[in-house]
């Protein structure tokens, strides 16, 4: 299992269409990818399960992945928050 904590710098917070770019990069992977915020899990490959975790900006949020590719997984997905959402 891999993990990476991120801080939200976008203003304006994990919003659908950043929301949209991860979970479609996440169900790219075979690995099982999950995102956590404020003790809640939820599977990063479901729109509605990251939507409903209300991800503001200025937020701190982990990224884990488990399976086969999870290094490749926990890396595409790094270059997604760093490129619309933060650091």
């Amino acid at each position: 299992m891999k993990s990476q904590t991120f801080k939200i710098t976008a203003e304006s917070g994990v919003h659908a269409r950043p929301a949209t770019l991860l979970v479609n990069k996440a169900g790219q992977f075979e690995s099982e990818v999950n995102i956590n915020y404020k003790g809640k899990s939820v599977n990063l490959k479901s729109i509605m399960g990251v939507m409903s975790l209300g991800i503001p900006g200025g937020a701190e949020i982990e990224i884990s992945t488990e399976g086969n590719d999870e290094e490749e997984a926990l890396n595409a997905l790094a270059d997604v928050v760093k490129e619309h959402l933060g650091e």
